[in-house]
């Protein structure tokens, strides 16, 4: 008698258990919803397989967390779910979920940092992502430096403008980080290649003097036409006048309308007034202007003016100059 009973007993726990793993086998297969639009699931980091189940449970998406959680386990993907925020679809099965997470196929965003934005616009546009988690928005400028592992002691012209993805959810330090390794790495390489004799004594003079010829360039052929006579004005001493860096040390009471009297107000940046560079870059460069700085053209330039299209009339001598700018400023005959 005990032992009929024994067998029925181990005969009814395999037909259970051969039930469980066929139900928690079908469970996967089932979609976590079956029509209307994307959910978003934020997966924090360090946040459990329960507590994802429970989350999932909260928004509808499974019935119980332990069902949940019993099918993760049965298809061996508890230990390896990853923090992000991912998209569940109509039709989009239990197993499906459970292997984007695993590979950590989160919802990609995208940020971008446009050449000639000071410092000022790249913290506005990282503020203001929606994707971002905003971990240093409240920072001072030098707590943000220290925390990226930057060396220097100013922010303008240290973050490289490019187009930057990131996970959704991830904290802005992660764009903070690839914008300044990618200035750092481009500065670098650009430096590195360098022509010899140029008039600047260090990679930071050269950011400098990029992010000047970044907001002096209207037509993106004249770049390297500027840079050679920023370099030439350097090389004899000639101060840069860029109104560009006058700007720029105006800050805040600048109206949009450059004065004479502002070109004699003496700043730090006014270039019209101080020989040589100003003491920070005014703005961050693009690859473009930090090439044309390493590698100017040969030229015997000192001078440019604005045509009126974008493009610039370049001059090597001061009566030249003056007679371009009666013709493209004055409009004379």
């Amino acid at each position: 008698m005990r032992l009929r009973w024994l067998l029925f007993f181990v005969a009814a726990t395999g037909i259970l258990a051969g039930g469980c793993v066929y139900g928690l086998r079908w469970l996967g297969t089932q979609p976590l919803m079956e029509a209307g639009a994307p959910i978003r699931i934020t997966i924090d980091q360090g946040m459990g397989l329960r507590a994802i189940a429970r989350q999932l449970h909260r928004q509808g998406l499974v019935a119980h967390p332990l069902l949940f959680v019993g099918v993760a386990r049965w298809h061996g993907k508890a230990d390896r779910l990853k923090a992000g925020v991912y998209e569940i679809r109509p039709g989009m099965s239990a197993r499906s979920f459970m292997e984007a997470m695993a590979r950590g196929d989160s919802i990609r965003e995208q940020i971008r940092f446009i050449e000639g934005w000071t410092f000022k616009q790249i913290r506005a546009a990282v503020d203001a992502h929606p994707g971002l988690k905003h971990d240093s928005r409240q920072w001072t400028v030098s707590a943000l430096l220290e925390r990226i592992g930057a060396i220097e002691k100013g922010p303008e012209g240290l973050f490289f403008p490019d187009s930057y993805q990131f996970a959704s959810g991830s904290s802005d330090l992660v764009v903070w980080r690839q914008a300044y390794a990618q200035m750092r790495s481009m500065i670098e390489r650009t430096w590195r290649e360098r022509q010899p004799g140029i008039p600047v004594a260090t990679p930071y003079e050269a950011l400098i003097l990029a992010s000047i010829v970044e907001k002096e360039t209207g037509s993106p052929s004249d770049r390297p036409q500027i840079a050679a006579v920023f370099s030439n004005r350097l090389r004899i001493g000639m101060r840069l006048q860029s109104d560009p860096t006058v700007i720029y040390g105006m800050g805040a009471s600048f109206d949009g309308n450059l004065r004479r009297a502002d070109l004699e107000q003496d700043t730090p940046y006014n270039t019209y007034i101080r020989p040589g560079l100003p003491p920070t870059p005014i703005a961050s460069p693009g690859a473009a202007a930090l090439e044309a700085v390493m590698r100017p053209p040969a030229s015997r330039a000192l001078y440019f003016v604005a045509r009126g299209d974008g493009s610039s009339e370049f001059s090597e001598s001061l009566s030249d100059h003056n007679r371009a700018v009666d013709r493209f400023q004055r409009r004379s005959p």
